[in-house]
């Protein structure tokens, strides 16, 4: 496909400068770009390496001449148009259009019109497949599940029995929706428990076995929700596990059983939230942040990275580290564990000073 440096400006709401006819095809680097791709130049630093002649999405205020170019697009917000941009010219995977004639579908399941539906995919009893929705090769959506208009679903991803996903839901290759919870007793007190009840300290270690807790919820998914390659989602124990409309899960991120995450939340890599917690709305998780089991996390909460939440976090707050604690107290805190040595040789100085006063008195 190919557009106009008007019509892309057009699309993204930015003002555009020079040949607005020249034709693009395509985005790329600075360093990059061919004939008919437009530069990602959005800082000076990216800009030295444009090409004169050239297009180029530049930041307010950067001059176009100054680099040769032939025409520009002008970006308020630079990420923000990087999206418009890169929505604009991606392909998407390639579904074509109907069904398969691989694919194994019950008799029960419902289709909804324009769907795509590609080879060895298998849909199970009852299952219910809203309007445009694509499924791409290998997936596998078992019975009762319920999948909403426009809905993507890329390859190998597994939904389990009775999930519900709303509408423009996006999985990534490899997500598996809906397994059995994490759910395991002992006939008597276990080992864990002990420890939570005496705070670590164990009064008789004896031989133990577990039994399953079986998972008898299911998955609920709002709109417009991002599940990311290889994530997992763990199936309520009784009332389902939910993900808010709006949120995006990255790559490899678990939810636990009974899990309540919030709307526009973001979600990165290698997140793992534990069971029966609740996530407040437009709550970011960096990446390797873990969450205890069974606390709430407020409205607005921002965790860096890595940060591990083992109690209750009040709404708006930043925080950061192991345990979690307020990043400003966490910044304090590294710092003073970085003078730590040098407080450690002021006492060892001292130490011997007042050792020395000692004898001679």
């Amino acid at each position: 496909m190919h557009v106009t440096i008007e019509d892309l400006a057009k699309a993204l709401n930015a003002r555009a400068w020079g040949d607005l006819s020249m034709r693009i095809e395509g985005a790329a680097e600075p360093g990059q770009a061919g004939a008919g791709q437009i530069a990602l130049a959005m800082t000076p630093k990216y800009a030295e390496a444009l090409q004169p002649g050239g297009a180029a999405i530049l930041a307010e205020g950067m001059d176009p001449a100054e680099y040769g170019l032939s025409a520009a697009i002008f970006a308020p917000r630079p990420r923000l148009v990087m999206a418009g941009l890169t929505r604009s010219f991606d392909p998407g995977p390639e579904i074509a259009p109907g069904v398969h004639p691989s694919a194994v579908i019950d008799d029960s399941a419902e289709i909804g019109p324009d769907a795509a539906i590609g080879p060895f995919v298998v849909i199970g009893a009852g299952v219910r497949i809203g309007a445009r929705a694509r499924i791409a090769s290998h997936v596998s959506i078992a019975r009762g599940c319920r999948i909403g208009d426009d809905a993507l679903i890329l390859n190998g991803a597994r939904l389990q029995h009775g999930t519900v996903i709303g509408d423009n839901v996006v999985i990534q290759p490899g997500a598996l929706i809906g397994a059995d919870g994490f759910s395991f007793v002992t006939p008597e007190e276990s080992g864990v428990e002990e420890i939570r009840r005496n705070l670590g300290k164990r009064e008789k270690i004896r031989q133990q076995s577990w039994e399953r807790i079986h998972s008898l919820g299911h998955v609920e998914i709002g709109d417009n929700v991002e599940i990311g390659a290889g994530a997992a989602i763990d199936r309520g124990t009784i009332r389902a596990t939910r993900i808010g409309s709006g949120t995006k899960l990255d790559n490899l991120v678990h939810l636990g059983h009974n899990v309540v995450i919030g709307e526009d939340c973001l979600i990165c890599g290698q997140v793992g939230v534990a069971g029966s917690s609740v996530v407040g709305d437009r709550v970011v998780l960096a990446g390797q942040c873990g969450v205890s089991d069974n606390i709430t996390i407020g409205d607005d909460v921002i965790a860096g990275g890595a940060t591990k939440i083992f109690s209750r976090v009040p709404a708006g707050r930043v925080i950061l580290g192991s345990p979690a604690v307020e990043m400003t107290t966490r910044m304090e805190m590294d710092r003073a564990t970085r003078r730590l040595p040098r407080l450690a040789a002021t006492v060892s100085k001292l130490q011997k000073t007042v050792t020395e006063l000692l004898d001679k008195s």
